[in-house]
């Protein structure tokens, strides 16, 4: 059930913060590893109706626009650099081993508290891409691993 914004904001005492989250992969049960669950930016939430253009014989004024399809971007995560972590052993047999293995990822949206407020589960997703970030002998920053996975649907859910 949704809760109005306003109400939501009268209970919880605004609106949802965006840095408290977490991304779960769920994996046949599996507990997620502690360090594959924590990133430092989540992207690619949003689906969209792609239209089909179908001009009416005879009418000049308008257009109408049927909806052909659901189109989704890639889920993108953010993090420094993990050591130890399984889910790059997976992003690397899919990378060099063209080795799939498809799971749900459910992002969490978490109140000041740790409740979980609102998820968005990504079904049957996959990495297509992975990408680490420049190695400078000039900076000190922390290396930034970045993976990108496609899926087959997204369901919101509001808790």
């Amino acid at each position: 059930m949704d809760i109005p914004g306003d109400l939501y904001q009268a209970l919880h005492g605004g609106p949802p913060l965006a840095f408290r989250f977490g991304v779960f992969f769920l994996v046949g049960g599996v507990v997620p590893n502690p360090l594959d669950i924590r990133f430092s930016k989540v992207s690619g939430l949003n689906s969209r109706i792609d239209t089909q253009a179908l001009n009416e014989g005879g009418q000049n004024l308008f257009t109408h626009h049927l909806p052909t399809h659901v189109q989704y971007d890639n889920l993108v995560l953010e993090r420094g650099m993990a050591i130890g972590s399984i889910l790059v052993a997976e992003f690397n047999a899919t990378m060099s081993l063209f080795k799939f293995n498809p799971c749900n990822v459910l992002v969490t949206l978490f109140d000041e508290s740790g409740i979980p407020v609102s998820g968005w589960l990504f079904m049957t997703a996959y990495p297509v891409k992975w990408t680490v970030s420049e190695l400078s002998a000039e900076s000190n920053q922390v290396v930034i691993e970045t993976m990108e996975l496609t899926y087959q649907r997204m369901q919101a859910i509001r808790l």
